[in-house]
């Protein structure tokens, strides 16, 4: 029998999970392919544990913890108020800007749900567009989100480090 997935809003109590699941799971996705260098100045300076827990109940975000047997496994962290692309810019949109599962449970669901979580909250607050970046290189995440109804529609920089890097904007309407 498969153990359902959960997924609840974080807040203050659930921070320090928070924080630790993001840097976790970031380690864990981008240090193959990034130099140790850029991946501990990164983790070091803008993504530190208290910078992570600070986000946590914050003007603009919600954090969505997914949990699958109780253990937390994955969270998604939408934001308002950044600034749009200037495709989306003057309309009302909200931004997945974190969505990461632990790497024992990729292809089990996580992504799914906290997905279909972030798209039934910002339709909820009456949003009209939903959108992320995504790392030009992440094949797999790219062909998650366009199977979950998102589309490429600009690109923008990432730095990790120093090292300049480009994301893939995408959204989808909602």
């Amino acid at each position: 029998m498969e153990t359902a997935i959960q997924i609840a809003i974080a807040g203050k109590p659930e921070a320090a999970i928070i924080a630790d699941l993001s840097r976790r799971t970031f380690y864990d996705t981008f240090a193959p392919h990034n130099t140790a260098e850029n991946m501990d100045l990164f983790l070091n300076t803008q993504f530190t544990r208290k910078q992570l827990i600070d986000q946590v109940g914050a003007p603009g975000n919600t954090f969505l913890l997914a949990r699958l047997g109780g253990e937390p496994v994955g969270y998604a962290r939408l934001f308002e108020g950044a600034e749009l692309p200037p495709a989306i810019a003057g309309t009302s949109a909200i931004e997945v800007a974190r969505i990461y599962a632990d790497k024992q449970v990729i292809g089990k669901g996580v992504g799914k749900a906290l997905m279909q979580a972030c798209i039934d909250f910002a339709l909820e607050k009456d949003k009209e567009w939903i959108w992320l970046g995504v790392w030009e290189h992440n094949q797999r995440a790219i062909a998650f989100y366009e199977k979950m109804g998102f589309a490429i529609f600009d690109r923008h920089i990432f730095l990790l480090g120093r090292d300049i890097q480009y994301d893939w904007c995408m959204r989808r309407k909602l």
